[in-house]
C-alpha cells in the first residue's frame, strides 16, 4: 500500500523549506501540484526530477479518485501547492478525505503557513484565533460574512488579494469598528512588509501590491455579548432569550 504525503512548502523564502519535506520529495513516486510551473521552480532549485501531475480546484474531484487507485496500487504522492500547506485556503481537501474514507494512509509534513506566521509576528492575541481565509469578492457578500464575525473575542485572520485589499480594509473599518491589526505584506519575500496599528491608519498606508494576511484584533467590547463562534440564528435567539415564534411576531406580526 502507497500513501498521501501532505508537504509543506516555502510561502517565500525557499531556505524555509525542512530536510523532511525534501526528502519526501525525493522519495515520492508522483508529486501532485497546484501548479505545476509553480513547483517545478521549487523543484530545479534543490535538482528534484520527479513526475507531476496536475491538481486544483477545477479537477479535485476526479483527480481524486484517479490518485487514489495509484495510492492503492502502491505509490507514493506528495501533494504540494503553489505555497505553504496543502489544504489551507488551497486545493487537497478532497483528496485528502478520499483517501480517510478509502482507508488509505495519509502522512503530513508540517511547514509554512501564512497565517500562523502573520498572527506569530501580529503582537496581537494568539491563545485564541479564527481562520476565516479569503473573503467573498462581492461587497454585499463580504460585509454579510465580516457581520458574522463581528462578535467574536477570538482575534481574526484572513487572506486577501492586493486588487481588493482597500475596499476590504474600508469593510473592515466600517462593520469591526476601528480595532487594532496587523497586516503582513510577502511574507518571508524580499519585500516584506508589516504594518501594526488601527485600522484606520493602516488603511491609509497600506500599499496594494503582493500578496496579504490580514490580522484583526477580536471584539473587546464588553457590553457586546461574546459568542464562541460565527453568528448564527440560532446564537443570535439564546442571546436575546426569544423563541423563532417570539422573533417572528416581534417583527412582523403588528
Amino acid at each position: 500500500m502507497g500513501a498521501l504525503v501532505i508537504v509543506a512548502t516555502p510561502i517565500g523564502n525557499l531556505s524555509d523549506i525542512s530536510p523532511r519535506a525534501l526528502d519526501a520529495l525525493r522519495k515520492a513516486d508522483l508529486i501532485a501540484c497546484e501548479d505545476t510551473r509553480q513547483s517545478l521552480k521549487l523543484l530545479n532549485h534543490f535538482s528534484i526530477s520527479k513526475s507531476l501531475v496536475s491538481y486544483h480546484d477545477f479537477n479535485e474531484e476526479k483527480k481524486a479518485a484517479e490518485l487514489g487507485e495509484k495510492i492503492r496500487g502502491g505509490q507514493t504522492i506528495a501533494l504540494v501547492s503553489d505555497a505553504g500547506t496543502p489544504g489551507i485556503s488551497d486545493p487537497g481537501f478532497r483528496l485528502v478525505r478520499y483517501c480517510r474514507e478509502q482507508g488509505l494512509t495519509v502522512e503530513a509534513i508540517p511547514g509554512p503557513n501564512a497565517a500562523i506566521t502573520a498572527l506569530s509576528a501580529s503582537g496581537l492575541p494568539s491563545d485564541e484565533f479564527f481562520f476565516a481565509g479569503f473573503l467573498p469578492s462581492k461587497k454585499s457578500a463580504r460585509r454579510e460574512k465580516l457581520e458574522s464575525l463581528r462578535a467574536l473575542r477570538a482575534t481574526l485572520v484572513f487572506y486577501e488579494a492586493p486588487h481588493r485589499i482597500e475596499v476590504t480594509l474600508t469593510d473592515f473599518l466600517e462593520v469591526l469598528g476601528d480595532r487594532e491589526a496587523c497586516i503582513a505584506r510577502e511574507l518571508t519575500k524580499l519585500h516584506e512588509e508589516f504594518l501594526f496599528g488601527k485600522l484606520s491608519s493602516i488603511r491609509d498606508r497600506v500599499k496594494p501590491l503582493g500578496e496579504f494576511v490580514v490580522v484583526v484584533g477580536g471584539n473587546t467590547n464588553a457590553d457586546e455579548p461574546a459568542i464562541k463562534g460565527p453568528l448564527t440564528r440560532e446564537q443570535v435567539l439564546k442571546t436575546l432569550g426569544l423563541s423563532r415564534n417570539e422573533l417572528y411576531d416581534l417583527f412582523f406580526k403588528k
